[in-house]
């Protein structure tokens, strides 16, 4: 018998995956109707190759070859050969697909069709997840509270309508470039003046979110002390917090008096208050600036970082002693002691807290970080409650940022296996804080009691300190290693404000309407008023300035050493 030069024809048939078959002279036969199909010969190693790669439960594996031009894995964007096809369809599988339609079997929701849409995926999707987890508070909230609150037109619901479409109003910001806390704010404009801020019954409510905006901002900053970067970088960062912020909040307390007449302690209150920069803004920026390895190479991150937590941490203290020696009530010896003994207490406080948590929890305990992060998260809290009901609110601030910074040094000695977060557990807390912040204080911009003059006033204010405080800065950067160009980004970086300013400015008109101090109110708004200038004229200015003048006046580092504090990089993951 001849042999035939014929190649053998190989037949194959598609079936369940647990179905057996035989083999009978080169032909696979199932137990059933067989469906027999021709392949090409030269395609049987490939299928029997193909039988070897199969998972234990008989089937391929979502990531293939496709990484290195081989075939298609059904979430890459190369394409699907013949061959391809047909040996998945020989191993069961997948049904039989017909060749001309191989075209449609991208996913629909793969990612790599819209690479804009992959690349701020990451970011975007953080803002959308709070957006759903609203809508899950909201419809378990209707199911087991009363229909008077959940009802749309109720207060509560306003209150909570107001979060949602700062949340979204903000995400629609974001796509533009700015800066979100822009959208927030202009939400919070808006509501007001279309009569929809009108929050009766739950005003209480209203004042304690806005108190726990101001405690997340004050631990972040407390964490936020490096203490091995003070240490090192300590004559410049005194030198950058001390004597920019002198001359700003100088300049603000004798233009505000005689431009909008406040008094010389107002003045002084609404300085404190613009002077702090914004660590959500500068922060974002920097690691962003660090992925692409701009300015790492003589410690500019560093100087940045610790630079404006001090200087935060310096206007929030100050702001809370000045805000206390307003409002106190009493005679001129009381009044004159209040600040040094809420200095006291706020000091004594923060050190217990900060040095308990370093014991409790243990360090090996299972749940050692969740737990810290409450513990931290109450201490501020009572702090800052706490410290109002005692008479001496100046120390509430302190307290928090010293319990914070006390905590966080401690944390930062342990090994790196031990790792630490709380940063990270209160950066996700201020997603959910950060709309209420921003959406409030621009719920207090009345255009009906808007005077003309007022933000003409508060605009020079504002313009003329601001630069004071740019020159005064250079001029401290002097004598440091650094060239003209890195020299004036670190003085940029002090530009924008918004996140301190957000949770500082409506503090005075709180606590004027809970004393129903009736002669400071008008004061009060005014300082509002010129805070949201502030946010509005400088955070997108400073964080524009500063993306776009890093590669021009930045070194890029031929290596990808780490200049930010770890600590200080938890603070805000993916906030542009």
């Amino acid at each position: 018998m001849t042999q035939s030069s014929t190649p053998p024809r190989i037949y194959i048939t598609f079936v369940e995956e647990d179905t057996a078959a035989r083999n009978e002279g080169g032909l696979e036969v199932f137990d059933g109707d067989p469906r027999p199909v021709e392949i090409p010969s030269e395609m049987v190693k490939q299928r029997q190759d193909t039988r070897t790669n199969l998972n234990s439960e008989g089937s391929f594996p979502l990531q293939s070859a496709a990484d290195d031009g081989g075939p298609f894995d059904g979430f890459n964007k190369h394409p699907r050969t013949e061959q391809t096809m047909l040996t998945r369809s020989v191993t069961g599988t997948m049904p039989r697909l017909d060749f001309d339609r191989k075209q449609h079997l991208t996913p629909l929701f793969s990612l790599h069709r819209c690479p804009s849409v992959e690349r701020n995926w990451p970011t975007t999707s953080q803002p959308v997840a709070l957006l759903i987890v609203f809508a899950f508070l909201w419809a378990v909230a209707t199911c087991l509270l009363p229909s008077e609150l959940t009802h749309p037109a109720g207060g509560l619901m306003r209150l909570v309508f107001l979060f949602v479409g700062a949340q979204t109003c903000g995400m629609v910001v974001a796509l533009t470039g700015l800066p979100d806390m822009l959208g927030m704010l202009f939400w919070g404009v808006l509501y007001a003046n279309v009569g929809w801020a009108d929050f009766r019954g739950f005003e209480r409510l209203e004042v304690f979110l806005r108190e726990m905006a101001l405690v997340n901002i004050m631990l972040l900053a407390g964490l936020g002390l490096d203490y091995g970067a003070l240490r090192s970088l300590f004559r410049f960062i005194m030198l950058l917090t001390l004597v920019p912020t002198a001359a700003e909040v100088a300049t603000v307390a004798i233009l505000s008096h005689y431009l909008l007449g406040l008094p010389w302690l107002w003045g002084v209150l609404l300085g404190l208050v613009e002077t702090a920069i914004s660590p959500n803004v500068v922060v974002t920026v920097l690691l962003r600036l660090k992925e692409e390895r701009l300015g790492l190479n003589k410690g500019i991150h560093t100087l940045i970082i610790a630079t404006t937590s001090c200087n935060d941490v310096l206007a929030i203290f100050l702001f809370g002693v000045i805000l206390g020696v307003i409002f106190s009530t009493g005679d001129l010896t009381s009044q004159i002691l209040q600040g040094p003994i809420g200095i006291v207490i706020g000091l004594v406080y923060g050190g217990l807290c900060g040095f308990a948590l370093l014991h409790v929890p243990s360090y090996h305990a299972k749940y050692t970080n969740g737990l810290r992060f409450s513990m931290v998260a109450l201490a501020g809290t009572l702090s800052v409650a706490g410290s109002k009901t005692v008479g001496y609110p100046s120390a509430g601030a302190l307290g928090c940022i010293v319990t914070a910074f006390v905590a966080g040094t401690g944390w930062r000695k342990r090994p790196p296996t031990e790792c630490n977060e709380v940063s990270m557990y209160l950066d996700l807390l201020w997603k959910f804080l950060k709309p209420v912040s921003f959406s409030l204080i621009g719920k207090e911009v009345n255009f009906s009691v808007l005077a003309g003059e007022t933000v003409l006033y508060g605009a020079i204010t504002l313009l003329v300190a601001v630069l004071l405080r740019l020159v005064c800065s250079y001029l401290c950067t002097m004598g440091s290693e650094l060239d003209w160009r890195e020299k004036a980004y670190v003085t940029l970086s002090g530009l924008p404000k918004a996140t301190v300013q957000a949770a500082l400015g409506p503090a005075a008109l709180d606590l004027a309407r809970s004393l129903n101090a009736q002669e400071e109110y008008a004061r009060a708004q005014t300082v509002l008023i010129v805070t949201v200038l502030a946010i509005i004229l400088t955070a997108p200015l400073g964080a524009l300035l500063m993306i776009k003048l890093a590669p021009r006046w930045l070194k890029r580092s031929k290596d990808d050493g780490v200049d930010l504090p770890t600590q200080d990089a938890g603070l805000a993951q993916e906030r542009v």
